[in-house]
C-alpha cells in the first residue's frame, strides 16, 4: 500500500510553537484574575482546542471559556504567533515528500487564519496543497471535523492511502474517528505513552524519520497492512 496524502499537524509537529501558546494563556488567565506559579502546567494548551482547555483547566463556563479565548488571542495575534520556531528537518521532510509526489496537506485545531499566517511568516507555504484548521467562532475544532474537511476539499477519496501525522492524543484519535492511518512524533510535546494509548500506529523520534516510513515501500508494507 502506497501512502499518497500526508496530513500534518501545526503546533508541536511542525512549529515548536509552545512558548507563544503558553504566554498567550497565561495573558489571558491574568486577565480572568488567575496567576500562574507553575508555567510548564500550561504545555497541556498546547495541541487540543482552546475553548475545550480553558474549561477542563480552569472549570470555567461556556461564557467564560470564550471570554478566556478573546483575552489569548489579544497577546497571540500581537506577540504570541511569532513566539515561534520551526522544527529542524522540516522543510527538509516536507521538500521531501513533495518532490516524491505526495499531497501534503495542513489539518490544525488551531484557526485557520492564524496557520496561514505562521505558514507564511516560516516559509511552509509552497510545500503544502491545501491548508485547513478551525474557524475564529471556535467550531471546527475537533480534530476529525478539520480532517474530514480538508479531505472533502481536496477530494481525497482513498483513505487507506492518507496518513494523519501529529504529536498529541487528538491528532491520534481524529484519525482513528476518520479512517485513516497515524503517526505521531516524540519531540513535539505529547509523550510516548499518550501516543500509545491513543493508538498510533506509528510513533517516531525525528522528523526524517516520517520520510523513510513514507517512502520505503517495505517499510509502508510492514506498518500499514490492514
Amino acid at each position: 500500500m502506497e501512502i499518497k496524502t500526508v496530513l500534518f499537524d501545526l503546533d508541536g509537529t511542525l512549529t515548536d510553537s509552545g512558548p507563544g501558546i503558553i504566554n498567550s494563556v497565561k495573558y489571558a488567565l491574568k486577565k480572568c484574575g488567575i496567576e500562574v506559579s507553575d508555567p510548564d502546567g500550561l504545555r497541556s494548551f498546547i495541541g487540543p482546542p482552546l475553548k475545550e482547555q480553558f474549561k477542563w483547566y480552569c472549570g470555567f463556563s461556556e461564557k467564560e471559556s470564550s471570554r478566556a479565548v478573546e483575552f489569548y488571542r489579544e497577546y497571540y495575534k500581537e506577540k504570541g504567533i511569532f513566539e515561534n520556531e520551526v522544527y529542524e528537518e522540516i522543510p527538509e521532510l516536507l521538500q521531501t515528500l513533495k518532490q516524491a509526489g505526495k499531497t501534503i496537506i495542513m489539518a490544525t485545531s488551531k484557526p485557520e487564519y492564524f496557520a496561514r499566517i505562521i505558514a507564511d511568516h516560516y516559509h511552509l507555504s509552497e510545500y503544502f496543497d491545501f491548508m485547513g484548521g478551525s474557524l475564529m467562532n471556535e467550531t471546527r475544532t475537533k480534530k476529525s471535523e478539520v480532517i474530514e474537511y480538508v479531505l472533502e476539499e481536496c477530494q481525497i477519496q482513498d483513505r487507506s492511502s492518507t496518513i494523519m501525522i501529529g504529536d498529541r492524543d487528538y491528532d491520534i484519535k481524529g484519525a482513528k474517528e476518520s479512517g485513516i492511518c497515524s503517526m505521531g512524533v516524540l519531540y513535539g510535546y505529547g509523550s510516548k505513552e499518550e501516543l500509545e494509548n491513543a493508538g498510533a500506529d506509528i510513533i517516531i523520534d525525528e522528523p526524517m524519520e516520517a520520510a523513510e516510513y513514507i517512502l520505503d515501500d517495505v517499510g509502508v508494507k510492514r506498518y500499514f497492512a490492514p
